[in-house]
C-alpha cells in the first residue's frame, strides 16, 4: 500500500492544524512561520488565536490546503520540535 493512502484524507483538502503555548505577544506569528515554511501560500484569516480562560495559555489553529500526507506530518514534527509549543493537533 502506497504512504498517500495511509490516510483516509483525499489530497488536496482544507486542513487545520492547531497549536498550544503559552500566551506571549508573538506566539501566533510563531506558528504562522513555522507552518508557513511548509505552505507557501497561507490565506488572508487562516490564522485564528484564541486565549484560555485564566490568558496563560494561547491556541493558535492555521487552516490550510494539504497537498499531502507527508506534508502535514512535516508540519507537525516542526511544531513539535520548537521548545515554544507545548503541544499540537
Amino acid at each position: 500500500m502506497s504512504e498517500e493512502k495511509e490516510t483516509l484524507l483525499e489530497f488536496p483538502c482544507q486542513f487545520s492544524v492547531k497549536a498550544m503555548g503559552y500566551a506571549t505577544p508573538d506566539f501566533d506569528a510563531l506558528v504562522a512561520e513555522i507552518v508557513g515554511r511548509h505552505v507557501p501560500n497561507l490565506g488572508k484569516g487562516a490564522v485564528k488565536s484564541r486565549a484560555s480562560n485564566g490568558g496563560k495559555y494561547l491556541s493558535v489553529t492555521v487552516t490550510f490546503e494539504a497537498t499531502s500526507k507527508q506534508q502535514l506530518n512535516n508540519i507537525y514534527q516542526a511544531l513539535t520540535d520548537h521548545d515554544k509549543v507545548l503541544m499540537s493537533l
